[in-house]
């Protein structure tokens, strides 16, 4: 076996041990909100619950409650299950519908990109289903810091910036929630959100009378979709500027909003060195993360080592990144909604993709220089959809459209800098009950802001095609693929760790890196999150601009000069960015060997925080 390239004994924070509960997040708020709740009794659910209304507040540039989630839930002593809470397209979003506005693709901000919004149904049901607390006491964390107020943070004010001629010319209401004198509010500044407090006030009045917790969580819920369907209807009426630069309604209607219900469903799994990697299916890219690890995993086979596994080496950068493009291009042209595909007769060969075959078949394809081709795979002999492969103009540029705010706000292709991104929560309890949670969607970027609910709509759809041959076709009903992907890991049965990251399309990629260092490399947490990430655009992006950068490696300049140079010589476009601009991991388990629970968290972007005892 090869040893990898040794963490540095550096580390950026402490690796938190205790007995008690760990929680860790994208937002120290949210962490202390999760914490407050375990100290005060509440298990793994009511704390993750809490955290993720807070998010709502104070990331809005990154997640909203119009937005969505994903999460992986191990009940102590049960098996992993996902929770859904992405919305699905509404009833009138069809592709004859979009074609008829002269539409090629969805757009990529504005009310005809939204899904129905699954996010504050889905935290309300794992409250229901799996917490103690009331509806009161959780949501009081939320809407304190909406009502009195909290410190904006300098990210959101650049976001805001960068799309402040955007709302001061076409979204006039998100320039009277959002600016302050017709500017950004100042980093530090106190911003308050009246709309959204009240609403979360009215969800809590609801069930005052109810006479059971439950009663009261349901009433909380439907007067939710009871009023934001009602605004939603109304607002979405009125014509407003889209990133393909026209002004239409949007088709949203309360009948979508009042129709969604989260799922329950059975994650994908991989057996890797003695894990189990545990994700959500194929409405979600998480699978693709399971497709790479098998690739990974022939290739080290075939060689007798795990050399070319190192992620602090030129040669298993190369070979990390190349495998990463040929699970990416199986994503894309087979992972779709599952009941979407079996309305049509079709399915997602998921088994074929996760195969010792397939993936031996797949790492024979990886060589000694960049690939600069799409190449997905034809599991059983199945022929794959092939979406458009637009080369990118310009590799530096990621903001093409219309609209500052089109695509997901993620990284700058050029600069590597966050531009926004998505959340990402983890909470263990004392009891070993852990969660994993990936909220996003209904960026205050995403949409105008909805005067009576002080938030916007998502833009999910944006990742469907107006193409009725694609397994991720538009259509009524039918959720749109999803880059949000948590992270479970599982040892002799029982779950030991929860991770995650905001990202986009790299989320799977720099959990793949922080796996690799943790179960082949013997990195401790917070070693695996402070080592230097990486990540590639060669792949169909999930958000538009909906190009390709088909030799693309962002790489942080920590990996060294020798390195970057060896990557070029074998083909790689290496931008190389900032020491500490990629990822924004966290992580939580449960150690059974020394019988402690432990926190990790990531410090890039000086915002996420970990804590527990």
């Amino acid at each position: 076996m090869h040893a990898f390239t040794p963490p540095s004994p550096d580390r950026t924070r402490p690796e938190l041990r205790g007995s008690f509960g760990m929680a860790a997040s994208t937002h120290y708020l949210a962490t202390a909100a999760a914490n407050s709740v375990l100290e005060r009794g509440g298990n793994a659910a009511d704390a993750a619950v809490a955290a993720a209304f807070v998010l709502h507040v104070v990331e809005p540039h990154l997640n909203g409650p119009g937005g969505d989630l994903t999460a992986l839930i191990a009940p102590a002593d049960e098996a992993p299950y996902v929770l859904a809470g992405q919305g699905a397209a509404p009833a009138a979003a069809t592709i004859e519908r979009y074609r008829g506005l002269g539409l090629d693709e969805v757009p990529g901000a504005g009310p005809l990109a939204a899904a129905v919004p699954g996010s504050v149904v889905a935290w309300l049901h794992l409250l229901a289903t799996r917490g103690t607390w009331e509806v009161r006491d959780v949501l009081a964390f939320a809407r304190d810091l909406a009502r009195d107020g909290h410190p904006v943070h300098e990210n959101v004010t650049r976001v805001i910036e960068r799309v402040t001629s955007l709302f001061t010319e076409h979204w006039p209401t998100s320039a009277a929630q959002w600016l302050v004198e017709g500017a950004a509010p100042a980093p530090q500044s106190r911003v308050t959100n009246a709309a959204y407090a009240a609403l979360l006030n009215g969800m809590i009045a609801a069930g005052e009378q109810s006479d059971s917790r439950e009663e009261r969580i349901q009433a909380a819920a439907d007067h939710w979709s009871r009023i934001v369907g009602e605004a939603v209807e109304e607002f979405a009426a009125t014509p407003v500027r889209h990133s393909d630069g026209g002004d239409h309604a949007g088709v949203m209607t309360a009948a979508d909003v009042a129709a969604f219900a989260p799922a329950e469903e059975e994650p994908a799994r991989l057996a890797f060195r003695g894990f189990e990697v545990v994700k959500a299916g194929v409405w979600t890219q998480g699978p693709a993360l399971l497709m790479t690890l098998a690739i990974l995993d022939a290739v080290a086979s075939a060689d007798g080592d795990d050399r070319r596994l190192d992620p602090g080496t030129a040669e298993g950068i190369h070979t990390i990144t190349e495998a990463l493009k040929l699970a990416l291009a199986d994503r894309d042209a087979w992972f779709a909604d599952p009941a979407g595909l079996a309305a049509r007769g079709l399915s997602v060969p998921l088994d074929e993709l996760l195969s010792a075959s397939y993936a031996r078949e797949r790492a024979a394809l990886i060589g000694e220089t960049a690939s600069s081709e799409v190449r997905p795979g034809r599991p059983g002999g199945r022929e794959p959809w092939m979406p458009p492969v637009r080369i990118a103009a310009d590799a530096s540029d990621g903001s093409a459209g219309a609209l500052a705010a089109s695509g997901e706000p993620t990284i700058d292709r050029r600069t590597g800098a966050q531009r926004g991104d998505t959340c990402h929560l983890d909470v263990v309890d004392r009891s070993g009950f852990m969660i994993s949670a990936t909220p996003s969607g209904g960026w205050l970027q995403s949409s105008p802001t909805i005067p009576a609910l002080g938030f916007c709509l998502g833009t999910r759809l944006q990742m469907t095609w107006l193409d009725e041959s694609s397994p991720s076709a538009l259509a009524p009903g039918v959720r749109p693929r999803s880059t949000l992907s948590p992270t479970l890991l599982a040892r002799d049965g029982r779950v030991v760790e929860a991770l995650g990251t905001p990202g986009g399309d790299q989320q799977d990629q720099w959990q793949l890196l922080y796996l690799l260092r943790r179960i082949v490399g013997g990195f401790e947490p917070q070693q695996a999150i402070d080592a230097p990430m990486f990540h590639t655009d060669a792949m169909v992006a999930s958000f538009a601009p909906r190009t390709v950068q088909p030799r693309s490696l962002t790489v942080e300049s920590r990996v060294g000069d020798e390195v970057v140079a060896e990557l070029r010589s074998r083909g790689h476009e290496v931008n190389v960015v900032g020491p500490w601009t990629l990822g924004r991991l966290s992580a939580v388990g449960v150690d059974p060997e020394r019988g402690w629970l432990y926190a990790a968290a990531n410090s890039r972007g000086a915002q996420g925080y970990a804590a527990g005892r």
